[in-house]
C-alpha cells in the first residue's frame, strides 16, 4: 500500500477546514486532493484529533509487529513439524 504524503496531523487540520465552513471541493483544490481522497480521510480520521490520530499510529505500528511475529512462529512450527515427520 502507498504511503500517504500528508500525516494523520496535516488529514486532521484539512478536515478541520472543511468542518469550518470551507466547500470541500476549495478544500480539496488547496491541498491536490480528490473529493474521493478526502472522503476516505474523512472516514478514517472524522472525529480525531491529533493525539489521537498519534494512538492510532502506535496501534497500528504495535499490530504489524504482533503480525510479523505470529507469521514467524508459525512459519517455525510447520518446519519443525516437518522435521519431526521426516524422522
Amino acid at each position: 500500500m502507498r504511503k500517504s504524503r500528508f500525516s494523520g496531523e496535516q488529514i486532521i487540520a484539512i478536515l478541520a477546514e472543511q468542518e469550518r465552513g470551507m466547500a470541500t471541493a476549495e478544500v480539496c483544490r488547496r491541498h491536490g486532493v480528490s473529493q474521493g481522497t478526502f472522503y476516505k480521510y474523512k472516514a478514517r480520521f472524522g472525529g480525531m484529533d491529533v493525539s489521537d490520530a498519534r494512538k492510532l499510529k502506535t496501534l497500528e505500528t504495535k499490530i504489524s509487529r504482533l503480525k510479523r511475529l505470529l507469521a514467524d512462529a508459525m512459519l517455525d512450527t510447520v518446519v519443525l513439524k516437518d522435521l519431526l515427520g521426516k524422522n
